[in-house]
């Protein structure tokens, strides 16, 4: 079966890109909004289910999910009617509230390292609590991350986060610790240890050496920013071993895997507790909040909490209505049943057409690499063996077609308003474009 499409107008968004340029530093509010490889950025007028519709009058099924949060789709009822209650009351009040208090008290219900709560607006502010959480509650200062993990755009996190090849890693026994971030305080990565991921061999060795140094071990449960990329079996498990046998504490960036591959985020899909997690994106169905959670006696150990719009009223009322959401029977085994139907769908036009690819589904994420038959280990692997330009040329003529991907990193968002429909006609799309290829 073949689209009858043709590439679509996107005259206004264009001239509103164009303006936008005379006022916005590039042209965007954030660099999320427009891939290196377009000439201008989509510019999108309203939302609705699993939709997005242009200022040019195109509709498109969406994948990005506003880079993650959306878990609900677009404009979900539940969470309009939660917030627009909330707005008639008021939107900010800098104190505490009978229904932070509840949502802190579901979310100690449903994340299994969760016995205290904090609260924070963006994934990056999240991350930098749980920087200074676990040097106070440990009294040592450094951190090891993995390469290509990105948790924020502080000078400190900013580290190792991106890379073109994998000469700009440097060898294996001593990777780079950077490309460079223009401001960036030269000292950042004083205290930040890089190593690659899925490698316990690398980790040990470094906490053989500096045991009496590390505060913590900070990883994506699941490489979703980079990649993606799976943790190998029992790895997780030996880096929550290695954190308890060396008093450093384990810290899961759940940025994008919480809510998405469980209700209780990836520690409980894995079977592995953190002693400290931070979610966001997802927890709030498009609003900014996000959430530091930890065991009480590490969570307690006297770091204040900083931010005037911290636990916010409306951000609140939007976490509790999507939750509520989430906690409906049968939304999880639906993610499943709709990432099978894509991924079994990839993987049959793979074959067909010859094109070698790799992806599976995990909760309400989806993953595709082109290039590879196989999953790849980290990072490194990914920049070797994966087809990024390919991937991106996937990414724009599928934007041509009505389809939305995320640019880059082949992460495929799931929300509860996608429909098998939807799947069969976005399987359409790319087997049309697959069919170019030949």
């Amino acid at each position: 079966m073949r689209l009858n499409g043709h590439p679509i107008n996107n005259e206004k968004s264009k001239k509103i890109y164009n303006q936008s340029k005379k006022y916005l530093v590039n042209g965007v509010a954030s660099s999320f909004h427009k891939a290196g490889f377009q000439d201008f950025p989509t510019c999108f007028d309203h939302g609705k289910g699993a939709y997005l519709y242009d200022v040019d009058g195109n509709k498109y099924i969406d994948y990005v999910a506003g880079m993650g949060p959306l878990i609900l789709g677009y404009s979900p009822a539940a969470v309009n009617r939660a917030v627009s209650e909330q707005m008639a009351k008021g939107t900010q009040f800098c104190s505490p509230s009978a229904d932070l208090n509840k949502l802190a008290e579901k979310l100690t219900e449903i994340i299994p390292c969760a016995e205290r709560i904090a609260f924070q607006n963006t994934g990056t502010e999240a991350n930098m609590f749980a920087f200074r959480l676990a040097r106070a509650f440990t009294g040592k200062s450094k951190m090891i991350k993995f390469e290509g993990q990105y948790h924020g755009w502080s000078d400190e996190e900013m580290i190792s986060t991106d890379a073109r090849s994998v000469d700009e890693l440097g060898p294996r026994e001593q990777p780079s610790k950077n490309r460079e971030v223009l401001g960036q305080l030269a000292g950042a990565s004083d205290q930040v240890i890089i190593l690659p991921w899925n490698d316990l061999t690398a980790v040990k060795a470094v906490i053989e050496k500096q045991r009496d140094e590390i505060a913590a071990i900070i990883t994506e449960p699941y490489m979703c920013d980079s990649g993606p990329i799976f943790p190998n079996e029992g790895y997780l498990e030996e880096l929550r071993t290695l954190a308890t046998d060396h008093n450093i504490l384990l810290i899961f960036d759940e940025v994008i895997t919480g809510f998405r591959m469980s209700l209780g985020g990836a520690q409980a899909y894995f079977g592995v507790t953190p002693d400290v997690a931070v979610f966001a994106k997802a927890i709030s169905g498009g609003l900014p909040l996000s959430v530091v959670a930890g065991k009480s006696h590490i969570m307690d150990c006297g770091i204040r909490t900083f931010g005037t719009f911290n636990g916010n009223a409306l951000s609140v009322a939007a976490a509790l209505a999507t939750i509520d959401q989430l906690q409906q029977g049968g939304v999880y085994e639906r993610f499943d049943a709709l990432g099978q139907q894509l991924t079994d769908g990839l993987r049959k036009l793979g074959d067909r057409f010859g094109i070698p690819l790799y992806c599976r589904h995990d909760g309400a994420i989806c993953m595709l690499l082109l290039g590879v038959d196989r999953p790849v280990d980290d990072f490194r692997d990914y920049l070797r063996f994966a087809d990024i330009e390919r991937y991106n040329y996937l990414v724009a003529r599928s934007l041509e077609l009505g389809l939305r991907l995320t640019p880059n990193r082949g992460r495929i968002y799931l929300s509860t308003q996608h429909s098998e429909a939807d799947i069969q006609k976005t399987l359409l799309i790319i087997e049309n474009i697959f069919s170019e290829w030949q």
